[in-house]
């Protein structure tokens, strides 16, 4: 019943957010979860979660821009720019 309740929580708690906010949420809860399991310590799971929470944030960004696209060039720059005709 707590985890049932628990889910309920977050799932009302991220329903009230943009697109950027939810995306900084669950990449910095996904971020900690795999910064802790790789490391085994506190401090891998703080740095997964604010390599997460950013990396979130910014493709949740994207979301909101219609018309907008998030890319990667050939030296791993991430760039937002107009998405392809079509797309």
């Amino acid at each position: 019943m707590k985890k049932a309740m628990m889910l309920l929580m977050v799932g009302a708690t991220l329903a009230g957010c943009t697109a950027t906010e939810r995306g900084a949420g669950i990449g910095a809860g996904a971020g900690a979860v795999i910064g802790g399991l790789a490391t085994g310590n506190v401090r891998g799971a703080a740095v997964g979660a604010a390599i997460g929470g950013l990396s979130g944030a910014v493709i949740g960004s994207v979301s909101e821009q219609p018309g907008q696209c998030y890319y990667r060039d050939r030296y791993g720059r991430r760039y937002v720019d107009a998405c392809p005709r079509g797309y």
